[in-house]
């Protein structure tokens, strides 16, 4: 019987159908077939990931075995012994350095149980409050942002399909034709109506499209996002197209926001951005005149250090112009990791308990703690982001064992020669993955674990609809499920509380411990979920008891004391690019073949061969100016490494720019190149401007 599930890629989570392939020789060829399968988000469609998906499940260099280094090599083991050393490990470190010399790392691709029943382990079975997660590098921002001006941070706070009936969409920094293909069809009327509006850098598959159907492509220098945004609220209060009945009744602190954009008239935007003042101007009016308007947000104005700033500019604008909480029009984030939603809600972030509580709120704790049946300061409190947590690998007084599940940091992460050296540093490497990623590389053991259709378990997409994931075949003898692997570590470590392995039973106390916080999951379940596959599993949190859900939120008032928006005065902090002659901005992104660390994309053979190796993106003009050829070997540099590439030539970048995809590993890596300098209230790392130089490579690094 073919199962009901959804592609384990990206947060638009599209639904498809597998069914197991009989007759099949183990170790032969895809172990199921994929079907479309009717759902909002992807209407039987899927992108090249999707239907490749399934041969990632017979991968040859698929781990069954546990693995521990010993005399320098890691080496088959068995289960008990790899679950004994690493127990006595961390019963030693913690003794001689204390419980927040342990940290664990997670991942946005992880389920819901299983994120829930990390953050349970970091506190209750290691007493550590050194626990984050790689949606630290995705949502962040946009997560921050929405909480000062909403209260709530749910990336789309209405269901994608409204999308449809839109006349005019503002897109910045996101380029859904590569990261997320069938979100295209949800695009359709805007650009019927040719009020399909993208902000890029580059000329993407996405921008692309603005050109095939008369939409506007604004093309600003990286890092100037926020000063567009202002200058384009700046137009709507002075042109007084703003609605001012709406901005009376539903927000707060329109005056401070009139005046923190007065100074950026459409001439000064032009100035700092290089888009033009005209289509500053026309934009602005299109936005206010549409019959159907939404302001969409994505990484690429969000992975700054005024990522949160720049996405609560989007927000004002959106505020100013009425349009979130009505019918018809809104603003939204689009979440980036296929859980990045859910992954953030449940308790691996370093700040958070289950339900987007606060782990410094008394009454939270309180109520968390309750369910776990252990005393509230049996809980640690708040701990350290991302990339604060990584730059505290192997220092004193810093993380000597570390946890990984459903990352692979060595090359996603920010300055990740830096994060190599941490990692080679500690005493102890703990990587839970199906394959030999580059982090698993580096670790002192690695425990084999189930894939995506190997597992029951819940994903929460972008839109905040909570959905199965089914299994569809058995996983190979010797992988275990994480949840297993916890509850076995928990129990040897002597931990408090109960740890059930079954999904079902995990989403149940999940569901519990999430009751009365701001993503109450209280009123679901494995079996209300499943009844409503039929139904497009509708199930928009928050979902309390005796509830049917929250499909679109602000209808009536925002999540804030008095019910009203936040207006947010912000201005740039930076407008000089602090460029040296020569140096060029690096941007980095994604490619239509690959997803995030590429240690899934790069084993599926059709992907790897569409895109074999990491290609610099230069524009004609630049690349005659340094002496390059489209398809030399170059070298991308700055102080903190570089990257060997290959050239690409292509007019759809700027003169001062290069691309480079973050996909690839060793000397291709791009986070070898990128800071880890962060925004001061998101933790978000800088990853689109970087100062980098570019030069044709000699044969020998070519090579």
């Amino acid at each position: 019987m073919p199962a009901d599930t959804h592609c384990p890629y990206c947060a638009l989570q599209c639904a498809m159908s597998l069914t197991p392939v009989k007759g099949r020789d183990v170790g032969t060829g895809a172990p199921v077939t994929v079907a479309g399968r009717a759902f909002p988000t992807n209407r039987g469609g899927l992108c090249k990931k999707g239907w490749t998906s399934a041969d990632l499940l017979a991968t040859p260099d698929r781990l069954t075995t546990p693995l521990i280094r010993r005399a320098g090599r890691l080496q088959a083991a068995t289960w008990e012994d790899a679950l004994e050393f690493v127990a006595e490990r961390l019963r030693t470190i913690r003794k001689g350095h204390g419980a927040d010399a342990v940290g664990v790392f997670g991942g946005g691709g992880l389920t819901n149980e299983k994120a829930y029943l990390l953050g349970k382990f970091a506190r209750l079975a290691l007493g550590t409050s050194r626990i984050d997660y790689n949606g630290r590098f995705c949502m962040a921002s946009a997560a921050a942002a929405g909480n000062r001006a909403f209260g709530i941070d749910r990336g789309m706070p209405f269901p994608v399909t409204d999308l449809d009936d839109a006349d005019t969409i503002l897109l910045l920094g996101s380029n859904v034709g590569a990261t997320m293909p069938p979100f295209i069809g949800h695009l359709a009327g805007a650009r019927t109506a040719g009020g399909l509006v993208v902000v890029d850098p580059r000329r993407s598959q996405t921008a692309q499209l603005t050109a095939d159907d008369g939409g506007i492509h604004l093309q600003p220098a990286p890092g100037t996002d926020l000063a567009l945004l202002l200058g384009l609220t700046h137009v709507v209060l002075a042109e007084g197209l703003a609605d001012v009945s709406y901005l009376a009744e539903r927000t707060t602190g329109i005056d401070a926001l009139r005046r923190s954009v007065a100074p950026w008239w459409p001439e000064r935007v032009q100035e700092h951005t290089g888009v033009p003042a005209r289509l500053v101007r026309e934009v602005a009016r299109r936005l206010a005149r549409g019959r159907g308007t939404y302001i969409l947000t994505g990484r690429g104005v969000e992975q700054h250090v005024d990522g949160t700033d720049t996405a609560t500019a989007a927000i004002n604008l959106a505020l100013v112009l009425g349009l979130v909480g009505r019918p018809g029009s809104g603003y939204g984030t689009l979440t980036g990791q296929g859980n990045g939603q859910g992954g953030r809600e449940h308790g691996q972030k370093c700040d958070q308990l289950p339900g987007y509580r606060k782990i410094t709120d008394p009454a939270a704790r309180a109520a968390v703690a309750a369910v776990w049946g252990v005393e509230p300061d049996r809980i640690p409190g708040p701990g350290v982001p991302a990339v604060e947590l990584l730059r505290m690998l192997g220092r004193p007084g810093g993380v000597r064992a570390l946890l990984v599940h459903g990352s692979n940091v060595v090359v996603s992460g920010p300055d990740a020669g830096a994060i190599r050296r941490g990692l080679q540093s500690l005493d102890l490497l703990v990587v839970c993955d199906f394959v030999l990623s580059e982090t698993a590389e580096l670790a002192d053991v690695v425990l084999p674990v189930t894939q995506w259709a190997e597992e029951e378990g819940t994903m929460t997409n972008l839109e905040g609809r909570v959905l199965r994931r089914r299994k569809a075949l058995d996983p190979p003898a010797g992988v275990r499920s994480e949840l297993v692997v916890l509850a076995d570590l928990a129990r040897r470590l002597g931990a408090p509380s109960a740890w059930p392995t079954d999904p079902a039973a995990v989403f149940d106390e999940l569901a519990r411990a999430s009751a009365g916080g701001i993503a109450d999951y209280s009123g679901l379940s494995h079996a209300l979920l499943d009844a409503q596959s039929e139904t497009g599993e509708a199930a928009h949190w928050p979902y309390p008891a005796d509830s049917s859900g929250t499909p679109r939120l602000f209808l009536d008032r925002f999540a804030t004391d008095d019910g009203r928006a936040r207006l947010v005065a912000v201005r740039p902090r930076d407008l000089e690019t602090g460029r040296l002659p020569g140096e060029l901005t690096l941007i980095t992104g994604r490619l239509l073949e690959h997803y995030q660390s590429g240690a899934q994309t790069r084993r599926v053979p059709e992907l790897s061969a569409a895109q074999p190796e990491v290609r610099a993106e230069l524009h004609p003009a630049t690349a005659a100016r340094l002496g390059i050829a489209d398809g030399d070997a170059v070298i991308v540099r700055n102080v903190r490494g570089e990257v060997v590439a290959r050239a690409l030539l292509t007019a759809a970048m700027r003169v001062d720019t290069v691309f480079l995809p973050f996909h690839f590993a060793g000397r291709q890596c791009a986070n070898l190149l990128t800071e880890a300098a962060v925004d001061p209230t998101s933790a978000m790392p800088e990853f689109k401007r970087t100062a980098v130089t570019v030069h044709r490579a000699d044969s020998e690094a070519a090579a």
